[in-house]
């Protein structure tokens, strides 16, 4: 309608103009300019000096003009031969403000309102803002919050301007009452209600706002209502209808689903058609359903999504995998085929780095497991991905396969990386319950002038450690991986502080590592330190501590001997949710040195994802060591120790397994620790969040001395709740435990925390 009255007033405009004859435009002016230069209405006016004036004419100029937005009055009048063009225009937007917005971020919405036309210096324009009015109360509506009243209002000042406010009374969210699911006679409504987000009020629903309505939530709960039907068979099954009913005061929801069951159907004939381009043998073995089996649609993806990925390993990376069923009415059985659509093979024709500024494209290339010219690998594409991630260098990497324009079988591979300061000075503050306050400064470049090579300089000071530490790395000393580092280390170790024996070190280290890379996921790593160790005896030292002193001196030179071999699939270095690691470790010192001992050690961890952010983490860790030659045992001061936030948490560091003369701590030569952990995501925060981690644990261990005093009832265990947070100035972890089966003797402590790098 409003359309309608606007052509009639154009209309009357420009048909009462002028009663004139036609005439040639002399000359334009306009008249009743304020912001709007004149050269902006001359590029809008569909007339020009020497054109032929009519009312046709007029009536077009008019509507050019109106159509601009930016005039709410326009007339023409004739002076002589000159074209008068008298123009009033609409106000301009001097100020938008927001007021009761918290579900919607101010900038957020500024923004919104900017992409349409309504911010600071634009015209005004009413219809656009009772469009944002409707657009508002849509989104607030599908939020739940019926109650919400928006009110709009354009004050206006002074040189043809107004202030725009827009005030936002958000009101409460409806809460849901009652889901009906009217129809169903195979599952119960308990069962079905499982598969919800949304719910009537629980317990939780403070925390998990699941009887909060939302329209988006109701659509993704009909599919899992869908998807649970539909993966047990129930083919036919169908949402006949949803009915949403709020209560006059905007308060209370009532859900009502009426639903369809259908009948159960049963795989009768498993078919793979179409253009087999892999072996059909291949195929098929990847096909998560068989005859026999009750249909279920999630089994059908999986094996689609499978398919679809050995199709892309091998160069088809636009290959379409159709599922047809042929359903059996009689029968109440299925018959699938799986019909594929190669598509051309694609092969990658260039690999681009963006974004990678301070360092060298080579230390991104050289992670690359897809190759220029090959042929496409989702797997290898993804893989490269994961190494550039695992580098440390960068906040995020992201990968785009963009199609080569004018050809239908080459793609592009792009990565674009957000890098990380990788140089830096760190000046650093710790606590832990042991160690006390801990001091420090480094300065570490993790990618030295971009070329991906480690330099270091160290200092940490504790109540337990002194520490100074120089160190170089090159991940790759060769072109095929081989890795070469070389480090000095000076150490002063006061025992005591730790829980320990009473006594002290001094240790000077200078070694060299090499890694060799065996295979995508695995890598051996040897080398070799000359060191020398000074041990002291306290005032208060065990006898223990002086019979070793008395019987091997109290300083020891040697040549030390390392070999480690890790094999780590997991996703992410820190955080990790899904893969596992394995690691072996062997320590000796030569034939020849002062003492002869040697360590060997097995390490696993593996991450085993169960829904979306919530993992189980399972742990188990092995060391043993012994003396060789004249050295009958292994030193005390190369024991192992358990208790503690690294490992058995709920009993003080370092505290468990065998006692000195004095009831300290003095370690053993065998050390058996692990746990089960459920990993789940932070309440209050975002559901991606990589700083935070809260846990549910169950911890196991003790030290012994020797394999011959090992005992299972001596193992220690605690279940409790745990909390790493990765804050800007270090981490911080902190564990609540409670010992299951502490002995007398032992040493509890319930809260356990600590704020900083390494600990002893």
């Amino acid at each position: 309608m409003k359309q309608f009255w606007f052509a009639v007033l154009i209309w009357m405009i420009s048909s009462t103009v002028w009663a004139f004859e036609p005439f040639t435009v002399k000359d334009i002016r306009v008249e009743g300019l304020q912001r709007i230069s004149a050269g902006t209405v001359f590029n809008y006016l569909p007339i020009q000096v020497g054109d032929k004036l009519n009312v046709l004419a007029s009536r077009k100029a008019i509507r050019a003009l109106f159509k601009t937005g930016f005039f709410k009055d326009v007339r023409l009048e004739r002076d002589a031969g000159v074209v008068v063009v008298i123009v009033s225009e609409r106000p301009s937007i001097s100020s938008i403000d927001l007021s009761g917005n918290k579900d919607i971020e101010s900038e957020e919405l500024l923004e919104g309102l900017k992409q349409i036309g309504l911010a600071d210096g634009r015209v005004y324009n009413r219809s656009l803002l009772e469009q944002v009015k409707q657009e508002l109360h849509r989104q607030y509506y599908g939020n739940g919050k019926y109650g919400v009243k928006i009110k709009t209002e354009a004050t206006p000042l002074e040189r043809n301007r107004v202030a725009v406010s827009i005030e936002i009374s958000e009101g409460q969210v409806a809460k849901i009452q009652e889901i009906n699911i009217v129809g169903n006679h195979i599952f119960s409504d308990d069962d079905l209600a499982d598969e919800f987000q949304l719910s009537p009020p629980t317990l939780f629903s403070f925390y998990s706002s699941n009887d909060q309505y939302s329209k988006q939530k109701l659509s993704g709960d009909l599919e899992s209502l869908k998807s649970y039907y539909q993966n047990r068979g129930y083919i036919n099954f169908k949402i006949r209808s949803t009915q949403v009913t709020i209560t006059p005061d905007k308060k209370s929801i009532y859900i009502t689903i009426n639903v369809d069951e259908g009948d159960q159907y049963t795989v009768s004939e498993i078919q793979v058609a179409g253009d087999l381009v892999v072996p059909v043998d291949m195929l098929e073995a990847l096909i998560r359903i068989g005859p026999g089996d009750i249909f279920s649609r999630k089994r059908v993806a999986e094996s689609t999504g499978l398919i679809n990925d050995v199709m892309g390993d091998d160069g088809y990376a636009f290959a379409n995998i159709n599922t047809v069923p042929d359903i059996d009415e009689e029968k109440k059985t299925v018959k699938m085929t799986f019909f594929i659509d190669p598509g051309k093979r694609v092969y990658v024709r260039r690999i681009s780095m963006f974004g990678n500024s301070r360092t060298a494209d080579v230390v991104l290339r050289r992670e690359m497991r897809q190759m220029e010219g090959g042929w496409f690998s989702t797997k290898q594409v993804n893989r490269s991905r994961t190494r550039l991630e695992k580098l440390g260098y960068f906040t995020t990497v992201n990968v785009e396969t963009p199609a080569v324009p004018g050809s239908n079988d080459q793609i592009d591979v792009n990565y674009t990386v957000a890098e990380n300061p990788s140089g830096n000075f760190l000046a650093s503050l710790g606590y832990s319950q042991t160690g006390g306050v801990i001091l420090g400064f480094s300065i570490n470049e993790n990618n030295f002038l971009g070329t991906g090579k480690r330099v270091g300089l160290t200092f940490n000071n504790s109540d337990i450690n002194t520490v100074y530490r120089l160190s170089y790395s090159n991940p790759y000393h060769t072109i095929d991986g081989v890795s070469r580092g070389f480090f000095l280390t000076y150490r002063e170790t006061d025992a005591a502080q730790a829980n320990l024996s009473r006594y002290t070190t001094d240790e000077a280290i200078l070694g060299a590592t090499y890694g060799i890379p065996l295979s995508e996921f695995s890598r051996i790593r040897a080398g070799f330190d000359i060191g020398r160790t000074t041990l002291r005896a306290t005032g208060s030292s065990s006898q223990e501590v002086l019979n070793f002193i008395q019987e091997n001196g109290d300083e020891y030179s040697g040549l030390g001997l390392n070999m480690r071999w890790f094999y780590d699939t997991r996703n992410r270095a820190l955080f990790a949710d899904n893969g596992y690691t394995h690691r072996i470790t062997a320590d000796m010192t030569a034939p020849g040195s002062d003492l002869e001992y040697y360590r060997i050690g097995y390490y696993y961890q593996q991450y085993i994802p169960l829904f979306k952010n919530w993992t189980v983490s399972m742990k188990g860790d092995f060391g043993y060591g012994d003396g060789y030659g004249d050295l009958g045992e292994l030193p005390f001061f190369k024991n192992y120790f358990a208790g503690g936030t690294r490992n058995v948490r709920g009993y003080k560091d370092n505290r468990l397994g065998p006692k000195d003369s004095q009831g300290n701590s003095i370690g053993g030569s065998m050390k058996l620790t692990g746990g089960l952990e459920l990993l789940f995501p932070t309440p209050f925060t975002k559901e991606d969040s990589k700083s935070i981690q809260l846990s549910a644990f169950v911890d196991g261990g003790n030290v012994f001395d020797g394999y011959k005093n090992f005992s299972a009832s001596e193992l220690r265990y605690s279940v409790g709740m745990a909390a790493i947070w990765v804050s800007p100035l270090g981490p911080l972890k902190f564990s609540l435990a409670y010992p299951i089966n502490d002995k007398a003797g032992d040493d509890t402590q319930i809260f356990q925390f600590s704020f900083g790098g390494n600990l002893f």
